[in-house]
């Protein structure tokens, strides 16, 4: 899809459309105004309109002419804001500095992305004889590229999605995605000279690349019918493809015509003697089962066999899997399973659940290191392979860490980062010897980061809010040191509650600008993420889902309490079911936000199951045709189905993209158009829409910081920030 082909001569042309004129802060504005239909569904009995049902038909001449004017009135405002250009000279700035990505050894050689700075896509280095110990330094100077994807478009449109490195470290193979979509395209290369083989596999969607020998397994579509970018995906397959052949002659390993909407992944053990499956119906629960490929002939074995738990392996050792799972823990448990009797009244727990998420688990160097997450931040513990504590591994603050190594491995790589924290790379050897000392010799900095960036200025802070269900829960904040609590302080709140994901603090170059200009950014944790387990996140799904709304407006009200903003300084963002947060919270709660930003966001709640995933989403969202009860409950929060005449609601942003096929830019359209044509207060709504990107995933550098200035401008203008 391209919403942007036809030229402006042919969008003047097709613009007789109506405008809707407002008088706005003593400057007139006229929004575009979108055509109402007489399109009505009728669910259980209540007849609900859908007047804007043609914007989710893509490339249609009216809705193109609609994007151009909207695009038009957005730009004109914010490029006429003042604030705007400084934004993105200060963003190129503070982003132009070198990351990393935690590296990983196969085969003797070294994997790891850098960006030198304003890159629109990290490149991709190898070290070919790679010594363990190495500093960073020498590492450095021995890397070559192996991969540079800003090769692969003029603009830094296609992004690498996944590569994985073949046992013998022979072969790369590598999955990238054009312009944000999710469709992916498999190609190969050799590592020693890298030169680019004959093989491509097309149709790559939600799919892991596993390594057998001089072949791989991966997951695919068929060629979807209808609007590649919205049509619903289904019948989610695997096959094997070995090197050299076309990709009709692969094997078809799995498939399942009776379940169109399950997805599968494969995944092989180390040393590639175990094939293991998992699929799902959803973007919770998982099954599990392995083939043994050692074997000649055999099939698969269930290790579990329903959705009721998520399900990951870590590690295979001494032929026993080692498993992460929830089963019978919402926090999570380690156990062993023997393959010889998988089922999991046989299995035995390694490290129990405790009070705090079992998050991951890594096995390096004969041990398991354990990240726990404890009131949304990382304790890090390394236990033997029994289970028993050795020791912790300390972090500098707040934050959260990663691993990367081998079973077999003399070293462990691992990085660090929290919200004023850059990422940095460490390496530490081992063995531990850990038993006697329970000291953990904290690893030389291999990679580390310069941000032009005082972080010592500003602090962060962990504090307690009270959600609407009583319970003290973890808010954080992070501000220019010597802030006033006098009610005075611009605020930007930001949320997402859904799905079990967790939100931790991490480093976020992007939104520093707002902190230099005396701005407080302030990270609620919300029921329906993965914070405090699977009771937490079911706690904000289906027919609880307005507990996650209401624990974001708990936080706000709190900061209004505390002092630390007023409802004139308070903004709000989120993105995808974060979007859904923002967009819900602005029209239940006008009273409480000055501005917000909802991105890519799922907004139409009656819909949103019709397009490519959106199906498999329903496990927290319920759909509107399983039930008159589970209709009436989305009917009653859906943004778009909520919004009121008359009312004065916050300034809005809405951003979504042309290539979005997981929420489909259409949720953003109807939203807009209808909160356009409604809204009855002096606060704008605009809404901005991206070309050649999608959902976030691999957006190029020079989109993220156009896409940052403007937001911050916008929120900047909004606040009265100067």
């Amino acid at each position: 899809m391209n919403l942007m082909k036809f030229s402006l001569m042919l969008t003047a042309l097709l613009l007789p459309l109506r405008c809707l004129h407002l008088s706005l802060c003593g400057a007139d504005f006229a929004y575009p105004q979108a055509k109402r239909s007489d399109q009505k569904d009728d669910y259980f009995g209540t007849v609900v309109a859908d007047p804007y049902r043609w914007m989710e038909i893509n490339d249609t001449p009216e809705l193109t002419a609609w994007i151009n004017a909207e695009n038009q009135l957005t730009r004109k405002y914010l490029d006429a804001l003042p604030q705007r250009e400084m934004l993105k000279k200060r963003l190129t700035e503070i982003v132009n500095y070198p990351k990393y990505t935690l590296p990983w050894k196969k085969a003797g050689k070294l994997f790891y992305f850098k960006n030198d700075g304003l890159q629109n896509q990290s490149v991709l280095y190898v070290i070919d004889d790679y010594q363990s110990g190495g500093s960073g330094n020498r590492a450095s100077a021995a890397a070559r590229v192996l991969l540079d994807p800003n090769k692969l478009s003029a603009d830094g449109t296609v992004a690498l999605q996944n590569v994985e490195v073949s046992k013998d470290g022979k072969y790369l193979a590598y999955a990238f995605a054009r312009s944000g979509s999710d469709w992916n395209e498999i190609n190969v290369i050799e590592t020693a000279a890298g030169k680019m083989l004959n093989d491509k596999i097309e149709r790559v969607k939600f799919s892991d690349i596993a390594w057998k020998g001089d072949s791989f397994y991966y997951s695919c579509y068929d060629a979807p019918e209808g609007d590649v970018l919205t049509a619903k995906n289904e019948n989610h397959k695997i096959f094997l493809h070995k090197l050299g052949t076309a990709q009709k002659e692969d094997i078809l390993i799995r498939e399942d015509k009776s379940h169109p909407l399950r997805t599968r992944q494969a995944e092989m053990d180390e040393e590639q003697r175990y094939l293991f499956l998992s699929e799902s119906e959803s973007t919770y629960g998982n099954t599990l089962s392995f083939l043994d490929l050692s074997r000649t002939e055999g099939t698969f074995q269930t290790i579990i066999g329903n959705f009721e738990s998520n399900n990951s392996v870590v590690a295979v050792r001494n032929n026993m899997f080692y498993v992460l799972t929830d089963r019978k823990a919402p926090n999570k448990r380690l156990v062993a399973v023997n393959p010889a009797q998988p089922q999991p009244e046989h299995w035995i727990d390694i490290i129990p659940p405790s009070d705090a998420l079992l998050q991951s688990v890594s096995c390096i160097g004969g041990k398991f290191i354990a990240v726990y997450l404890k009131d949304a931040a990382h304790n890090v513990f390394i236990h033997d392979t029994a289970g028993k504590v050795l020791a912790g591994i300390p972090l500098p603050t707040l934050g959260v860490a990663g691993f990367s190594g081998n079973q077999g491995d003399n070293e462990i790589f691992y990085s660090f980062t929290s919200f004023l924290y850059p990422t940095v790379i460490y390496r530490s050897e081992i063995p531990y010897d850990l038993a006697a000392s329970g000291q953990f010799k904290s690893g030389e900095t291999m990679f580390p980061a310069a941000v032009n960036f005082q972080t010592e200025n500003y602090e962060t802070e962990r504090i307690w809010y009270t959600n609407s269900a009583g319970k003290k829960v973890p808010l954080f904040l992070s501000y220019k040191k010597g802030i006033k609590k006098d009610g005075s302080n611009p605020v930007l709140l930001y949320g997402y509650g859904g799905f079990n994901i967790s939100i931790s603090p991490s480093f976020n170059p992007y939104r520093l600008p707002f902190l230099e200009k005396g701005g407080i950014y302030a990270q609620a944790v919300l029921r329906g993420g993965g914070e405090y387990g699977e009771e937490w996140h079911q706690a904000g799904t289906k027919r609880q889902k307005q507990n996650v709304f209401d624990d974001f407006a708990a936080a706000a009200e709190f900061l209004i309490k505390e002092k630390y903003t007023s409802p004139e300084k308070l903004a709000i963002q989120g993105g995808s079911n974060g979007g859904l947060l923002v967009g819900a919270s602005a029209v239940q709660r006008p009273d409480l936000f000055k501005a917000a930003v909802a991105q890519v966001g799922v907004l139409d709640m009656l819909r949103y199951h019709k397009f490519t995933i959106g199906w498999s989403w329903a496990t927290d969202y319920g759909t509107s045709e399983e039930s008159k009860e589970m209709f009436k409950y989305l009917y009653k929060y859906s943004p778009l189905h909520n919004i009121k005449s008359g009312v004065n609601y916050p300034a809005m942003l809405i951003t979504t993209s042309d290539h979005d096929d997981r929420v489909v830019p259409a949720h953003s359209f109807k939203f807009t158009a209808e909160m356009q044509a409604k809204t009855g207060g002096k606060n704008p709504v605009y809404i901005r829409i991206e070309t050649k990107a999608g959902h976030g995933a691999g957006k190029p550098v020079s989109k993220r910081i156009d896409e940052a200035a403007d937001i911050w401008a916008f929120l900047m203008e909004q606040l009265g920030m100067q």
